[in-house]
């Protein structure tokens, strides 16, 4: 995907946006800008390999656009693409939102990954719920403009128990099973469900960017975008994925195993526009230890499938017999490949600030418990 590029001529200035429709075709918006602080687009040529029915349609949809604000939402364009457009036209391969999308890209307001010089952090043994408290902290950096957007790889010690920020702290967790096995337990800023994580059995990364490199998506095709040189990571050690809406990351593979949990994301937007989007995968989960632990009811596991946690989960180490870190070094390089990232690591301050919250937030009874 090319990244948004505008021109400035006297008064006027163009500009050019691409956005790639997961699955589809490819959307190109070249648009004329007018000048001065009501600033608008004048002129639209969306183009690209869609197919659009009737063939005049292209010209509604063009004219659709101008007169637009250049400070148009992604509703707003959407919306007025799908009021200019005919009764019974169709857009084959592509929506209106994909136009909305390849449109902000070109106005600056969405970014692309090419658009960014991305970091990698290479895994670094903390406490888990530093790993935690590291999650706001980096991502607020980034939101900040103080650091570059990056991929961070977690590792860890303690056997842990990671909660979704929503979760109630005591349907999800037996506190006398968690007591008696060592088990720290920790809520994440982020929703989504619980994570039962000993040292070794899971593989778990943060990524923290711009909001910008999602805007024009929806919730749930954030998921798959972010997640998609993950996919290319499992797709080079043998392992078949895909992603199950919302959230969940399953075994594509044919056979017994097919549908079976392998890992779970779960997002986090924040207010000066950072946004974390992270995924802990099993690698070789103590299925005995888990269930222990953790209160995984029947009406969770209704619409999976499955009546058995246990049964649902399908460990990375099974599928592809390798190591640990062997896997989190494919990880690495197959993100560092495919997005240019430069290996780098947390900065002092970054480190003193996670601390702090693990004092002031995640190591106090009143966060951990805040739905009890």
């Amino acid at each position: 995907m090319a990244h948004s590029s505008s021109t400035a001529h006297g008064e006027n200035s163009t500009a050019h946006g691409e956005y790639k429709v997961p699955g589809g075709k490819l959307v190109v918006a070249d648009l004329e800008l007018s000048a001065g602080h009501a600033a608008t687009i004048t002129r639209a040529s969306v183009n690209g390999d869609f197919f659009l029915e009737p063939d005049d349609a292209l010209e509604s949809l063009n004219t659709s656009l101008t007169g637009l604000p250049l400070s148009a939402s992604r509703e707003k364009i959407a919306q007025a693409v799908r009021e200019g457009l005919a009764e019974g036209a169709q857009m084959i391969g592509f929506d209106e939102y994909a136009v909305a999308t390849a449109v902000r890209r070109a106005l600056g307001h969405a970014t692309t990954w090419t658009d960014h010089q991305w970091e990698l952090l290479p895994a670094v043994n903390l406490p888990i719920r530093l790993n935690v408290a590291l999650d706001q902290v980096l991502t607020e950096e980034v939101g900040a403009g103080r650091r570059p957007p990056l991929m961070r790889l977690w590792d860890w010690s303690e056997r842990a128990v990671v909660i979704g920020s929503f979760q109630s702290l005591a349907n999800e967790v037996d506190s006398e099973a968690a007591s008696a096995l060592d088990t720290v337990v920790a809520r994440r800023i982020s929703g989504g469900g619980a994570m039962f994580m000993e040292a070794g059995n899971c593989i778990t990364y943060s990524l923290c960017f711009p909001q910008s490199l999602v805007d024009g998506l929806s919730f749930a095709d954030s998921y798959p975008f972010l997640d998609a040189w993950v996919m290319e990571a499992l797709e080079r050690v043998g392992v078949q994925a895909a992603y199950k809406p919302l959230n969940d990351i399953v075994s594509a593979a044919a056979g017994e195993g097919q549908g079976r949990k392998i890992g779970g994301a779960a997002q986090k937007r924040l207010a000066n526009g950072g946004m974390l989007h992270h995924v802990t995968m099993s690698y070789d989960i103590n299925a005995e230890r888990m269930t222990q632990v953790l209160r995984i009811g029947r009406e969770k596991l209704s619409d999976k499938g499955h009546t058995s946690a246990v049964k649902r989960v399908d460990p990375l180490r099974s599928q592809t017999g390798l190591s640990r870190q062997a896997l989190m070094e494919v990880f690495a390089e197959t993100f560092a490949q495919r997005h240019g990232a430069a290996v780098a690591s947390i900065r002092p301050h970054e480190l003193e600030r996670a601390e702090q919250l693990v004092e002031e937030k995640f190591g106090t009874d009143a966060w951990t418990a805040r739905v009890p």
